[in-house]
C-alpha cells in the first residue's frame, strides 16, 4: 500500500530541484544544511547534483558535493553527473565533479565513453592524468 505524498513535501522537493536547475548554490546549501537530503532524487532518479551539473552550474555542484552528495550516483538510465557534463560540454562542471571525487569510469555510458563518442580528447587526457 502506497501512502499519498504530503503536498507540502512535494512542493518543497520541486522547489529544491528548481534551485539545482537554476544553480542557486547558496539556497541549495542552506536547504541541505537544514536537512534536505544531499542525494535527493526525482522520479527519474536524477539527483540535485545531476540537475546542477546538466544545467552547467559548477558552484552548485561544489556546494552539494561539500555537503555529502554522491558525485557518481547514476539516474534511472545509468547516467552520471560527470557523463552528463561531458555530453553538455560543461568543462567547469567536469572539473568540479572531478575535484569532488567523481569517477570517469562510472555509469552507462561513462564519462570516458561519452568523451570518446564526441571526440573530446582534452577531457580524455584530463581523465587519465587525474
Amino acid at each position: 500500500m502506497s501512502e499519498t505524498p504530503d503536498p507540502e513535501v512535494v512542493e518543497l522537493a520541486s522547489k529544491v530541484f528548481d534551485l539545482a536547475r537554476a544553480g542557486d548554490a547558496a539556497a541549495l546549501a542552506a536547504y541541505v544544511d537544514a536537512g534536505v537530503p544531499a542525494n535527493l532524487t526525482n522520479d527519474r532518479g536524477d539527483t540535485l547534483v545531476m540537475l546542477a551539473a546538466y544545467h552547467g552550474h559548477p558552484a552548485a555542484v561544489t556546494a552539494l558535493l561539500e555537503r555529502g552528495a554522491d558525485a557518481d550516483r547514476a539516474n534511472d538510465r545509468g547516467q552520471t553527473p560527470l557523463a552528463g557534463a561531458v555530453f553538455k560540454g560543461e568543462d567547469a562542471v567536469v572539473r568540479a565533479l572531478l575535484a569532488g571525487g567523481a569517477n570517469p569510469e562510472s555509469g552507462t555510458p561513462s564519462a570516458v565513453d561519452t568523451a570518446r563518442m564526441f571526440g573530446k580528447t582534452e577531457l580524455l587526457e584530463l581523465f587519465t592524468t587525474r
